[in-house]
């Protein structure tokens, strides 16, 4: 299989992780042309060969490993196998090894500007920003240059708010090369800075430009747009794009959470918990045993939830005790909801904010400021997101709410 694409658009975005969805109605942009697109007018391969396919490369390195010394681009694709792996099957242990390895990389060829660009992209996944950016910076001083340099730098400025920087980047490289790789990364970055009309023609252009069979691309292009339109308060047009996800690649773990949030949002939660059990049971990533728990209280089964609430109360401590930037975020959700401590969600949002300053990380803010009953804290968050261009109809309303808790100007 050639996943050389996959791991260019996912690895790159391996920091960003979708918010709890609400059911807001909104009053977002209107709908692009029509998206998904089905398999006779898009064939890729079937996503289990895919899996199988990945999980095959990842072993046959593994054995190659044992017979000889591996080469720098040798080893530096294992970590990028590893990481779409993660990403798409929710194994935050691969990710882990991931970034082991390319430590390993950095340590064994430190006069080779791939080992830093590969370190770069581990980093990224668990939030380590700055760290990241002084990689790319060793490996431009290495003589690394172009659009690979460029589109991971653009990566991470999107993922801590510095959206103009990294805008600027990602259309240079679109108008430069629009294949999906720079049409996808650019339709995503629109959307984050609120550029909804712009991010929709991206996302129903990049498909179209696509020439290899690999589901990835494919599933994960889908799953971004959902997540989008999610936001925007169109959970029906998520969901739709959701399930088109799922159908590229069954296993794709952030697709199946993503639609069973929907699903619960929309009153259908036995389905909801129907598609969250196996991710809870198998997944290492906490987010879902924390979804599954939350909505199985909603639905009267508050022993059940326990369980899981334990299970994912254990694995945030551990997973915060080692990667505190990466997990900041969702820890916010699990204390907000299940775990019934927003003094807690408060600290991890603060925590967050230090981290990546975006509107996503001021609603985790204000979210927790006023459950935690700290108008001021939440007026502050509230500030911060009056500049942006496009807010959701969900951060719209809780500035609003924020706002009025403190009095410092009219909520409507």
């Amino acid at each position: 299989m050639r996943c050389a694409v996959a791991v260019t658009i996912v690895w790159l975005a391996a920091c960003q992780k979708a918010s709890p969805v609400s059911s807001d109605a909104g009053d977002a942009a209107v709908l692009p042309p029509k998206t998904p697109l089905s398999q006779t007018e898009l064939r890729t391969t079937a996503g289990a060969i895919a899996v199988a396919n990945l999980n095959a490369e990842v072993e046959g390195t593994e054995r190659l490993a044992t017979q000889r010394i591996l080469t720098v681009p040798e080893r530096a694709r294992m970590v990028e196998v590893l990481g779409t792996r993660a990403q798409f099957l929710g194994r935050v242990a691969d990710y882990e090894r991931a970034e082991a390895l390319s430590r390993a990389l950095v340590a064994d060829a430190p006069r080779d500007p791939l080992s830093f660009l590969t370190r770069a992209g581990a980093l990224v996944a668990f939030h380590r920003f700055p760290e990241a950016l002084a990689d790319l910076d060793e490996a431009a001083r290495l003589g690394l240059e172009g659009d690979r340099l460029d589109s991971r730098r653009a990566a991470i400025l999107q993922a801590i708010g510095r959206y103009e920087e990294a805008l600027a980047i990602r259309e240079r490289v679109a108008r430069a090369r629009p294949d999906i790789d720079s049409l996808a990364a650019a339709a995503v970055l629109y959307a984050d800075a609120g550029r909804i009309d712009e991010a929709a023609r991206f996302f129903a252009e990049a498909p179209r430009r696509y020439r290899d069979v690999s589901p990835f691309p494919i599933a994960w292009l889908y799953y971004q747009e959902g997540v989008m339109w999610v936001r925007e308060g169109k959970l029906e047009r998520g969901r739709e794009l959701f399930e088109a996800a799922i159908e590229r690649l069954p296993a794709y773990a952030p697709a199946q959470g993503q639609l069973a949030q929907v699903e619960a949002a929309l009153g259908r939660r036995e389905h909801a918990i129907a598609l969250l059990r196996p991710l809870a049971e198998v997944s290492d990533d906490p987010d879902y045993a924390t979804q599954l728990a939350r909505v199985l209280n909603a639905v009267g089964r508050p022993e059940e939830a326990s369980r899981w609430y334990e299970s994912a109360r254990a694995r945030y401590a551990d997973l915060l005790a080692r990667h505190p930037e990466a997990f900041a975020d969702h820890a916010v959700d699990f204390w907000l909801n299940v775990g019934g401590d927003p003094e807690m969600a408060l600290t991890f949002a603060e925590k967050n904010l230090e981290v990546r300053q975006t509107p996503r990380a001021y609603e985790l803010v204000m979210l927790a400021g006023l459950a935690a009953r700290k108008p001021g804290v939440a007026c502050d968050a509230a500030d911060h997101t009056r500049a942006v261009s496009h807010p959701w109809p969900r951060l719209r309303d809780l500035v609003a709410r924020s706002s009025a808790a403190c009095g410092r100007w009219p909520s409507t």
